[in-house]
């Protein structure tokens, strides 16, 4: 984005305004954006921000649409990064009005967009937001059988198990259901398994969780 660009520098001006508390300020400065807004790229930027500052899950909502619209009215380069974010915003909203089956498409949408946005921190803190909403908009599955890494994860936070947790918990977290997410996963858990260094009970939920995965 250009930092030379009015509508930019507002939306910055209003992301200083919410860190340091000053929630009014920040959607007035939001609100000016949208109003400077002179084209589509602009005006989906100033709804991205506008959408945070509604009083109503509703209203939440429609920001969060018409965010949507502009960005698919672009339909170029530019706005390719911003549809896992924006996808991602459409599922919480919905699942906000207790519309769970639509927040997962946008859930599942959001996901199908990782790939285009840039490594780093905030990629990262994206992938688990959604990731989050997959799992919270998943149907049961049914089968009265606890999850094993479940087990294993509580096991490990009961221990306090830092090292073994910083390897597992961002796979699992993180994962979207796709293969190379849950393929992720099945590799940590073959690492943590081939240390041999956890508790007995422990090693015996991980073979557990390995052979159930490799079963499907």
């Amino acid at each position: 984005m250009d930092p030379e660009n009015v509508v930019v520098q507002l939306c910055t001006k209003g992301m200083q305004a919410e860190g340091e508390g000053r929630e009014a300020d920040a959607r007035d400065l939001f609100l000016q954006a949208w109003e400077a807004a002179e084209n589509d790229y602009e005006a989906c930027i100033a709804a991205h921000y506008l959408a945070r500052h509604q009083p109503t899950p509703q209203e939440t909502l429609r920001w969060n649409q018409e965010c949507l619209t502009r960005a698919d009215r672009v339909g170029d380069d530019r706005v390719r990064g911003f549809y896992a974010s924006l996808h991602g915003t459409m599922g919480r909203a919905l699942l906000d009005l207790g519309q769970t089956d639509q927040a997962r498409k946008h859930f599942e949408s959001a996901a199908e967009h990782l790939a285009d946005v840039p490594a780093g921190q905030y990629g990262e803190w994206l992938r688990l937001r959604i990731a989050r909403g997959l799992r919270v908009t998943a149907r049961a599955e049914g089968t009265g059988n606890e999850d094993p890494i479940r087990v294993l994860l509580l096991r490990l936070c009961e221990r306090a198990d830092l090292e073994s947790l910083s390897l597992l918990l961002p796979a699992c977290m993180g994962s979207t259901g796709k293969p190379e997410d849950e393929e992720r996963i099945t590799t940590v858990l073959r690492m943590l398994h081939a240390e041999n260094r956890l508790p007995e009970p422990e090693q015996t939920a991980l073979s557990h969780a390995i052979t159930l995965r490799s079963a499907v």
